[in-house]
Formats: structure tokens, sequence, C-alpha cells
């Protein structure tokens, strides 16, 4: 039972690569109609063909380099493992698209068993094993397979489904467990003695030292960056990528040498060059990833082209350029039989490396979308190229045993003499190893990516479409502008259409909410490409006509994105009223006719939504307010250049109770210094109150202790400046016992500076410091950050319902009287403290009430009234002069 055996046949060795490759090439093929396409392709290469191969090879150089052939007992063993890794990854390969985490978990159950007695049992081997000079690449293989046990754990926790920054920790750390340890150190520990075995050349008599030497420090590299990701700590995973970078600087002295005594001539070594030089991009991709990214969302968003470059680059050309040395020559039979297999593994060997290497590059450039498609097809064929011309490879090497056979039977006779027929010619020696990269493949590999260029150019909407600016620009521009926030998420744009009136300026701020690159062409503009997670303008201009809006992206608009503009027949403008007052009885209170006054109300797409969202259980709260400088509209048709937490006008309102938790992580994607102040917490404002630079986070953590309305803001000086930049918000903390109101709105008073009034994006300009630091007359007075914002996005109500107002005045530098034409209100909260509570005020009178809610620069409370008629309820700042500047809206009460 422990007699040695010989390599022979077995499906359970041979057919799954080929089983594995194969459905890659059919995902590829279908992937827009797939979903989890991305996912799918890439672990059918990892964990499906990459991990066979490496079981394979892994326990057959164990036996080569320790000396030690396997028993039957071992075989049988190692034929079990396989049918076990093929069954645990077509469980995981089933179970996470459809989201079966059962299925998903069985999978890398079997998975993690199978590796893991694969390991076991070269440990054993190694253990058992005479000293051998190679066989610190049995410990390579061994450190690798607890690296992908670890792995499989984090990939199993992540398909449960965690949210994020888990979701992008988990991410990081299952990858760089699985491609740095499982995939990295099999193939470092490998090419030491398979480099220069593909070179034809001797060893470097370092090369077994460095490779020893480099084992330490690559298993170390991991190890920090799987704590790094899993801590939270981006820095600390990119600098345990930048220590494997280093191992591997290390590991790769011992090959120079040879590559440079022998230069790769054929496929095989070429193209493990080529991975080699795909694995450091990818690497130093992912690295600055995780050093520069601002949360794990985006690292999570961002990781899918690092992951591509390592998987297509590095992983596929690793597997078969190995595999075109190996295959052919553990068939054995001689030179001749060796040869005969490679020269089809060799076949358009230099074409094929040209236009896979060409076609990822403009796949992965910022390249237009056919451009990309013409190259990815492009490097899809050549890649697909292999399994074909491996099937005709082994054919030949086999065939070319078999004539060995039959010459050498021909020859001896069956009785051991000489036979009476003459003896076959020898056949005529042919050149040994012949180059590949000869001119004409070169010149054919570049001709193909040039044409794929070309066309890719020619037949692409998006830069046919790149030099306009306006739908219809001989239609007379009516001088009013619509803005709407479009995002685009799941194949689809939402909202999906928009009304405008002819002659109407359309300006739509496009958010990327999805996994993928998007964009967005309606007429003859165009977004350009952006990010996931990216967002952009687009000023597609005066509009005459209605039009569809699409992504531009191959197959994006077949599959449902697409934006109508939609022309409503132009209303007749209202005239204004004149300047003696005449018009209607509220025409006042209405604030029409002032000469602040913008020409067009705001679209509700402008405007901050003003609810205020409902308590939940939540005691503790989790938010990331990220700092951006964005151009946004401040009124109508007039813009600046805003300084922003989350690029909203005004910041996010935070609710909750007294005692509860608040941990603000805050991130700087601006230009400069930026900080923040919360005054619903009392804690000292050394550390939490710093000013960040661009690129840096804090956390900020606080107990809200007392009720209130309280003012968040930017503390970073001059202060005065920056909040009239916009970086100011809400952190409403109800008192006890507070009861129920049918509606709750927040209204955070604030006042714009402006250094020029522009009418357009392009030319919109910061605060002006000087005039918002001297106390000087603001251009605009608004609630949630746009002048007149709500006497189009109007609040409504019911007759006979209690609404609660939230009012805060955020300054920097006026004060505000809160009122609501037309209404009473009956509770005054402020500061802190009742004024009145349902008509009774604190000497015990009940039928008290209040005309204004008076605010200081940072101070906030909130009023209560019931609407008794239906009606047009305008509400205002009392300090009339900025009523007319803009703090102006309505509350539409219906019966």
């Amino acid at each position: 039972m422990n007699r040695p055996v010989t390599r022979g046949r077995s499906r359970l060795r041979d057919l799954p690569l080929v089983g594995w490759l194969g459905a890659a090439v059919v995902i590829a093929l279908c992937h827009r109609w797939l979903p989890d396409a991305n996912w799918l392709m890439l672990h059918l290469v990892l964990l499906g063909a990459l991990t066979h191969s490496i079981v394979v090879w892994s326990f057959h150089f164990a036996q080569t380099l320790l000396r030690s052939p396997a028993s039957e007992d071992q075989a049988r063993r190692h034929t079990r493992r396989l049918g076990l890794l093929t069954a645990g990854a077509a469980m995981v390969l089933a179970g996470v698209p459809t989201t079966w985490w059962p299925l998903t978990l069985t999978g890398a159950c079997l998975v993690a068993l199978a590796v893991g007695g694969h390991g076991y049992e070269l440990f054993t081997m190694l253990r058992r094993a005479l000293p051998s000079r190679f066989r610190v690449t049995v410990r390579y293989y061994v450190w690798a397979a607890a690296s992908l046990l670890v792995g499989v754990g984090f990939g199993v926790t992540l398909a449960w489904g965690w949210p994020d920054p888990w979701h992008g920790r988990l991410l990081v750390a299952h990858a760089l467990a699985n491609l740095l340890g499982w995939v990295g150190l099999t193939l470092t520990g490998t090419l030491l003695t398979l480099w220069p075995t593909m070179l034809r050349t001797p060893m470097d008599a370092s090369a077994e030292r460095w490779t020893r030497s480099a084992l330490p420090v690559l298993g170390a590299a991991i190890i920090v960056g799987v704590a790094g990701a899993l801590a939270g700590v981006g820095w600390l995973a990119a600098a345990g990528i930048v220590g494997y970078l280093g191992g591997l600087v290390l590991w790769g002295r011992g090959l120079v040498r040879p590559a440079l005594t022998k230069p790769p001539r054929e496929f095989a070594a070429a193209s493990v060059a080529a991975a080699m030089l795909w694995l450091v991009i990818g690497l130093a991709w992912a690295g600055w990833l995780l050093a520069t990214a601002p949360d794990w969302t985006a690292v999570r968003n961002g990781f899918v082209w690092p992951a591509a470059a390592l998987g297509a680059g590095f992983a596929v050309q690793v597997l078969t350029g190995a595999l075109s040395y190996l295959l052919p020559s553990v068939l054995g039979g001689g030179p001749s039989v060796v040869r005969a297999g490679q020269a089809w593994f060799n076949r358009a060997g230099a074409f094929r490396l040209v236009v896979i290497n060409g076609g990822l590059a403009l796949w992965l450039l910022p390249t237009p979308s056919w451009v990309k498609v013409a190259g990815s097809l492009l490097a899809l064929a050549a890649a697909t190229a292999f399994l074909p011309l491996m099937v005709l490879g082994l054919r030949a090497s086999i065939a070319a045993r078999r004539e060995l056979a039959v010459a050498a039977a021909a020859r001896t006779g069956e009785d051991g003499t000489a036979p009476d027929t003459p003896a076959a010619p020898k056949p005529q020696p042919t050149p040994a190893h012949p180059t590949i990269f000869t001119a004409g493949q070169l010149v054919a590999g570049l001709t193909a990516l040039a044409t794929a260029v070309v066309v890719g150019v020619g037949v692409d909407p998006s830069v046919a479409a790149a030099s306009g600016t306006s739908v219809a620009a001989a239609v007379a521009p009516t001088g009013r502008v619509v803005r709407v926030e479009v995002t685009a998420k799941d194949m689809r744009f939402t909202p999906a259409e928009v009304h405008v009136n002819s002659g109407d300026r359309l300006v739509v701020d496009l958010v990327n909410a999805d996994t993928t690159t998007h964009d967005l062409v309606i007429g003859q503009a165009n977004s350009g490409r952006i990010a996931p997670g990216a967002r952009t303008e687009l000023d597609a201009g005066v509009i005459g006509a209605s039009v569809q809006g699409y992504c531009s992206i191959v197959g994006h608009r077949q599959m449902g994105m697409v934006f109508d503009v939609v022309v409503d027949d132009a209303a007749a403008p209202s005239p204004a009223p004149s300047a003696t007052g005449t018009g209607t009885g509220t025409a006042d209170h209405d604030m029409t006719g002032m000469t602040a006054q913008p020409t067009a109300a705001a679209t509700a797409s402008d405007v901050v939504d003003p609810v205020l969202a409902p308590l939940t259980d939540e005691r503790e709260h989790h938010l990331t307010l990220t700092v951006s400088e964005v151009t946004l509209e401040v009124a109508p048709g007039v813009w600046q250049r805003r300084w922003t937490y989350n690029g909203s006008p005004v910041g996010p309102t935070l609710h909750g109770r007294v005692g509860d938790v608040f941990v603000i992580t805050l991130v700087n994607d601006g230009t400069m210094g930026h900080s923040i102040d919360f005054h619903a917490g009392a804690l000292a404002p050394d550390r939490p109150m710093r000013t960040i630079e661009p690129g840096q986070t804090l956390t900020y953590r606080f107990t809200a202790g007392r009720a209130g309305v309280w003012m968040y803001h930017c503390s970073t000086m001059p202060m005065s400046a920056h909040i009239a930049a916009g970086m100011a918000g809400a952190v409403v903390i109800e008192p006890d016992g507070l009861a129920e109101v049918d509606r709750s709105y927040v209204l955070v008073q604030s006042e714009v500076y402006l250094q020029t009034k522009a009418t357009d994006a392009a030319s919109a300009t910061e605060v002006d410091a000087d005039r918002a630091h001297a106390a000087g007359e603001p251009d605009y007075v608004v609630f949630n950050g746009v002048a007149n914002g709500y006497d189009t996005a109007k609040l409504t109500a019911r007759v006979g319902e209690r609404v609660r107002f939230w009012v805060l005045d955020v300054g920097p530098n006026r004060a505000s009287s809160f009122h609501v034409v037309g209404a009473q209100f009956d509770t005054v909260y402020r500061e802190g403290a009742y004024l009145l509570r349902h008509g009774r005020d604190a000497f015990g009178t009940d039928d008290g009430g209040s005309q204004a809610l008076g605010l200081e620069p940072a101070e906030g409370g909130f009023v209560e009234t019931v609407f008794t008629e239906a009606g047009r309820y305008p509400f205002v700042t009392h300090v009339m002069a900025d009523a007319e500047r803009g703090a102006h809206g309505y509350v539409q009460v219906g019966d």
C-alpha cells in the first residue's frame, strides 16, 4: 500500500481546470446579463482554476523537491481532496450570487477542509523528508495553505452581508490573505526553481538564500496588511502591501541573473514575467487606494480596479504561462516530444501577449466605452486561445510520444533482433526553442490594438458628443435655471425624468451610487465617466425640445439607463407687482416685487427636505460627515462655491434624546483645513475640534446631556467665513416627555455673502470673507441654504394638525424672528426652556400665545401651532429686510 505511484490520468486532476476556465469565458461573454458577473469571473479564475492548479502542482513539486514520491495512500487522499475542492468551489460560486448563505458556508467549509488537508500533507512530507536544497519551497506552500484558510474565513463572513465599514474591511482582508498569501506565496516559492528552468539557464547561486530570507518578510507583511484592514486603519493595510512589495524585491534578486543571461524567448516565461509586472501594478494601486481613500465605502467601491489588474493581469497570465511550460514537460518522452507540445503553446505567442496586456490596459485606463469594449474583447479572445492550444499541444505531445514508441519497437523487433525492413530515416533536427518575439507578431499585435482604439473612438457616442453644450441653441433662453440631482444606481437613473419649459437651462448634479462607472449624455452635453461613489455636474445648456438622455457605456442604455428631459408648454410669466404695492391682499407677506427677490423660485430638487426624521430606538448614533467644496445654487440661478458637510446646502440634521451618544467621523475632502464643533456636547475642544488638513479624518464622540436645538459648525478661523460658506447644521435633542405632533420641520437660518453674483457654476466664487467678518449686509438670508427655496417646495399640513417648527439661527451674524403669517403659537421652547406650553406660561396663565420666536446667532428652539383654516401661510423671519433677502417660504394647509 505504500508503493510509490506514477503520474497517470485522473479526471479530478485534469478536467476541473478546463471546466473552470471555460466557465469563466462564458461568463465574460454574458456578463452584462448576469448578476455579480464580475465577482463570478474573478472567482472562477482564482477560486476555481488557479486554486485547483495550485493544489495539483504544489503536491507534484513537493514530491520532486523533497525526493519523496507519493505513496498509493497519499495519492488517494490527494484525489479525494481535489474532489472536495471542486465541490466546495462550485457551492461557493453558486451560493454567493444567489445570496444563499448556507450553501456558501458549506462550500467554504469543503474548500477549507481540502486545502487544510493539503497543507497538512505537505507539512508531514516536509518533516519526514531528508534535508534537501529546495525544501524552502515547500515551506512557502505550507504558509500559503494557512493563508487560504484565513482568507476563506473572511470570505464566508463577508458573504453574510455586512454593511460598511465592515464590508470594505473584510473585503480587503479577504483579498490580501488569498492573493498575497495563497497565490503569491505559492508563486514565489515555485519560481525559485521553475523560473530558470523555463528560461533553460542555470539558477543564480544566491536565489535559494534570497528566497529563504524573503519568506518571513512576506509573511509578516500579509499579517500587517490583514490586521490593518480588520482594524479599519487604511494606512496600516497599505503599509502591509508596501512591505510585501519589499519582500518581492528581496526575493526577486535571485531571478534577475537568469533573466539577464537568457531573456524570455517562449510564451511560458514571457507570460509569467508579464504577470509579475501586473502583480506589482495591482498591489501598488491597492496600496494607494488604501492610503488615500476617505472611508471604507470608497475602498470597497474602488477596489474593483486593482482587483481586475490582479485577476486578469496577474492570475490569468501566471496560470497560462506556468501551464504552457509544465504540461508538455511533465508528460515527458524526451526533448522532441516536449518540443512538439510546446510548439502549440508558443503559437502566436507574442501576438497574444501584446493583445492580452494591451487590451487589459485599454480597459483599465480612462478610455471611451467602445475602446474599452474592443480592447477587452481582444484580450479575452487572446486569453481564451489558450484552451484550444492546450488541447492541441497535449495531443501533439502524446502523438509524438507514440511515434517514438512505434519507431523504437520497429528498430528492436519483438524478439530483440533487428527487423527485416530498413529503419525509418531519422527526423531532421529543428531549431531548439526559437523565440516567439518576431517582428511580424509584434506588429500584428500592436496593429490590432490600434484598430480597437480607432474603431472604438469612431463609434462611441460620448466622444462624438463631447464638443457641444446645448440641446437647442436656437431657442430663446428664458433665463431660468432648472437644477436636478440624478442618482445612477442599479442600472437606472433616479429620478428618470425632469420637466422644463422651452428655453430653460438644465443643470444635472449626477451622483454615481452604483458599483460600476457611468456617465450621462443629454443631446451634445456629456458628463464624462464618473467612478463609483463620485459625482459631477452636467450643464445640458438651453433646452428647446424634449430629449432622452442616456448612459453611453456600452449596454447600459439598453438595460434601462435613460433620462427623459420633457419640455412642457411655456407658461406666460405673471406680471410683477407695481412699486406702489397694488396687487393681492397678501402681497406684502408674499414678499413679491422685492428687488432682492430672485426672478424664479427654486425647484424642489434644489431644496433640503425640512422634515425631521422620527426618532428610532438607537441610542448610539454613527455618522460620517465629509467636507466637500462644491458649487451650489444659493438662490435660483445664482451660484456660489460652497464649503459643505456631505455636499448639502446645510449640514445633515442629527436627532436624538438626552443621554444619547453620537460618534461622528469627520473626513476632509476639501482643499483647506476644516473642523467641527458640536454645541450639543460638553468636552474639552483641544482634540475633537482641532482643524484637520485635506485627506485627514478625526472621530468626534459626545453625549447629549441636555435638550435643545443645538448648532454644529466648522470652528476653523475665520469662523465667520466657514459658517457663512455653509459649514453648519442642527442637532435636535428632544426634551423628556415631548408630546408627539402631526408634522415636524427643521429650519436653519443662515447668511450668504457673495464675491460676485455668478449666474452659472463655471463663474461661481467662494464666500466673501471680508464682508462676513465685518458683519456687512448679506446678499441673501436663507432657510436651509437656498433663498426662497420653500416658496415652491412648500411645507404641507392639514387643518387641525399640530405642526412643530424647530428653528436654529446659525448666523454667523444676524438674529432671527421666526413668524408664520396668519398663525399663532401656543407652544414656544427657546434655548432649553418652555416660554409657553399649550398656552400656559411660566406664571400659570392658560391663554397665552406667541407671534414670533426670537433667536440670536447660535440659538435655537421650537414653536407649535394648529392651523384652523386651509390656505397658503407664508413663514418668514420678521427682520423684514432679511425676509426680503430670501428667508421666506410657505406652508400649504389643506382641508
